[in-house]
């Protein structure tokens, strides 16, 4: 079947780690999808142990008829339900039983109406077992095989999706076109079977075009976007509310879906999946992705404010499934209780009746900016960190007017936030708040110390609670172990996103003396042990003292610990081959052979770039026009590190060894 004759996928995928979504929730989203134009949903969740952990156990009656209503409930919306199963913790690829148990179980989801079906890989281990080393050649190998086997089983069905193991370019050792798992994949999946991708990372901040073509040449089929942009599985403490964005509209015609795994809580994922309908409705023109062209098909902003708008509708409805939040939406009268509030008037010097101020637009607007990202945080957001930031830099003395001026501004805000909460509180709809509420309970507290901290700088006495004293209130600022280790950790902050991250270390770049040798040999070995390669490299003999670098081409890295990193560089690779090692129309662009090994106690990147552009530089100063490395290909930590820090590219090199990869780079 052609790829064109397919439909393209558009909708959600079940498919985050924690508790997995009731029935009537995914009824609920099914309404949705089929209400704003989406067509898919993908069965997945991580935690029901018969999809994942105990994958091979058949459905109970009570299990399948709960399946067969929801499968019926999605057909009635004119969504494609498809169910998805995970073996790959545990399965034995070139077992027959394992087989013959997988197509079981698919074949009895089968017979619950269920025409759409996927095989994922995603998040395990990808060393074989004895066995499936004697059958399979590779981890790919073993996994196509038995998804072709199962595809045919079920008499090719029309919508078909296998996750990869390497399912984002992050993956991909050493590169997406040059990965030999990917192109196992490509080459030998059937072609009737799609495969999911979630972009160049995880979480991918943007997904460009180039990239989707990119990994679809190696696919051999325009991939399905696996998007978790808005999954906040990974962190308790932040939701995503901001729009679908940084992934252009153009590549609608170059992809076979867009499947959004949202946030874990199904109420939070109105304007995930609201934006993402909007998106995919926007057709195939160009686009402007920063929200500023609002003559654009799809304008994120826009796109924000349409699902905001539709989501406070949603906040005021009160009757709810089971009765949920009855008691404070819907009052009914109690012999129990002794004192109605119909028709009570406060006298003359009582206090007046509570009123709870209902939830606006700019509400929901802030709301969003709290929680806008992963990458990005909303306009609001953004300006009081810039407020706050300002604010304890500046002598409140110095400039007295100013600063008052501006902590007023500061205090507005963290007032509105308050006055949010406070609205959000008080809707009907209690099923939303309930799965919003600790969030927006973290980030008043948040804004609320804020507020007391500007007041003390300004000479204020804030509330005693609020005080910041060598003993606080556990409620005030964040506690718990993992917050103890992350602070305890050097890259303390990397994430955030309104400041870098402060320097922890001071590190020196320094020429390399017969005394660094014992260390420099040390953070050798722990490579060759990490990696459990033999691979004869040039570079090897660089290091080992066999062959003299370079005049200035031998350089240390090393903070208050010592030795941490190493470069060291010969002009003519050549000369010190013992044999043809590599094409003499490589060695014509890249005549410069150059090794480097970074310790894993160093997380700062530009700190490493340092070394390395000091390196090319001295090579530049010796006439070299181009410098390669060599890298076996276990060493995904240099990899990784090397690929942040956008100096070298993976060289296509013909007849390398499987296990070798070379990057490199023009002087």
């Amino acid at each position: 079947m052609s790829q064109k004759s397919k439909m393209f996928l558009s909708g959600v995928v079940e498919g985050f780690y924690g508790r997995p979504w009731t029935m009537s929730q995914r009824k609920e989203l099914f309404r949705r999808e089929q209400k704003w134009g989406l067509n898919a949903y993908l069965y997945a969740p991580k935690d029901d142990y018969k999809h994942r952990m105990y994958w091979r156990d058949l459905y109970s009656l009570e299990e399948a008829e709960q399946l067969m209503t929801l499968i019926s409930a999605a057909r009635e919306r004119n969504v494609e339900f498809i169910y998805a199963i995970s073996p790959g913790l545990d399965i034995t690829f070139s077992n027959p039983k394992e087989l013959a148990a997988l197509k079981r179980k698919l074949s009895q989801v089968c017979g619950f109406g269920c025409r759409s079906f996927a095989l994922l890989f995603d998040d395990i281990e990808t060393e074989m077992c004895p066995a499936d080393k004697e059958s399979f050649s590779s981890f790919a190998e073993a996994q196509v095989s038995v998804t072709n086997q199962v595809f045919l089983h079920l008499d090719e069905p029309h919508t078909f999706l296998f996750c990869p193991t390497d399912y984002c370019a992050a993956f991909c050792t050493p590169s997406v076109p040059l990965s030999a798992y990917l192109n196992t994949v490509g080459e030998k999946l059937n072609a009737g079977i799609d495969i999911l991708w979630t972009g160049p990372k995880v979480v991918s901040q943007d997904i460009s075009v180039a990239s989707i073509e990119e990994v679809s040449a190696v696919l051999r089929r325009p991939p399905v976007i696996w998007d978790n942009i808005h999954a906040n599985d990974y962190d308790p403490q932040r939701m995503f509310l901001g729009p679908f964005k940084n992934r252009p509209t153009e590549l609608i015609p170059k992809l076979r879906g867009v499947l959004t795994n949202p946030n874990c809580e199904f109420e939070l994922n109105f304007v995930a999946v609201h934006t993402l309908a909007t998106w995919c409705s926007s057709g195939h023109r160009d686009v402007s992705m920063d929200g500023d062209d609002q003559g654009s098909d799809y304008n994120p902003h826009e796109a924000l404010r349409l699902a905001l708008t539709d989501w406070l509708v949603e906040f005021g409805r009160a009757d709810q499934p089971d009765g949920a939040g009855a008691g404070r939406s819907k009052r009914q009268a109690s012999d129990e209780e002794p004192m109605q509030t119909e028709g009570y008037a406060p006298g003359p010097g009582d206090n007046p009746l509570y009123t709870a101020e209902p939830l606006t637009l700019d509400d929901l607007t802030l709301l969003s900016e709290l929680f806008y990202l992963p990458y990005e945080h909303g306009a609001t957001a953004v300006l009081m960190l810039q407020e706050l930031h300002w604010l304890r830099r500046e002598d409140s003395e110095r400039d007295k007017e100013e600063w008052r001026r501006r902590a007023e501004k500061f205090d507005d805000m963290c007032s509105a936030v308050v006055r949010m909460f406070n609205r959000l509180s008080n809707v009907p709809n209690r099923i939303v708040l309930y799965d919003l509420y600790n969030y927006i309970c973290d980030i008043k507290s948040g804004v609320t110390m804020a507020k007391a901290f500007v007041k003390t700088l300004g000479g204020q006495t804030p509330h005693a609670t609020l005080a910041l004293t060598d003993d606080p209130e556990p409620w005030g600022f964040r506690g718990g172990l993992s917050g103890e280790f992350q602070r305890m950790l050097p890259s303390h902050g990397i994430r955030d996103l309104f400041r870098s991250p402060p320097a922890t270390r001071v590190y020196t770049i320094r020429p390399c003396t017969p005394r660094d040798q014992p260390e420099v040999q040390k953070i050798f070995k722990e490579m060759q042990i990490e990696t459990q390669q033999k691979v004869e490299l040039v570079g090897d003999r660089l290091v080992e003292g066999h062959v003299t670098p370079s005049q200035n081409c031998s350089l240390i890295l090393d903070d208050a610990a010592g030795v941490c990193g190493y470069a060291f560089a010969l002009s003519d690779a050549k000369t010190a081959m013992t044999k043809a090692q590599y094409p003499e129309t490589m060695l014509q662009d890249f005549p410069s052979v150059m090794a480097v090994q970074i310790h894993s106690r160093v997380p700062d990147h530009s700190t490493a770039k340092r070394l390395i552009e000091q390196m090319l530089s001295a090579l530049r100063d010796s006439g070299s026009k181009g410098v390669f490395s060599e890298f076996r290909s276990k060493d995904r930590r240099m990899f990784d590190f090397l690929k942040t820090l956008d100096v070298f590219q993976v060289l296509k090199v013909d007849g390398l060894p499987t296990n070798l990869v070379i990057m490199g780079t023009k002087l």
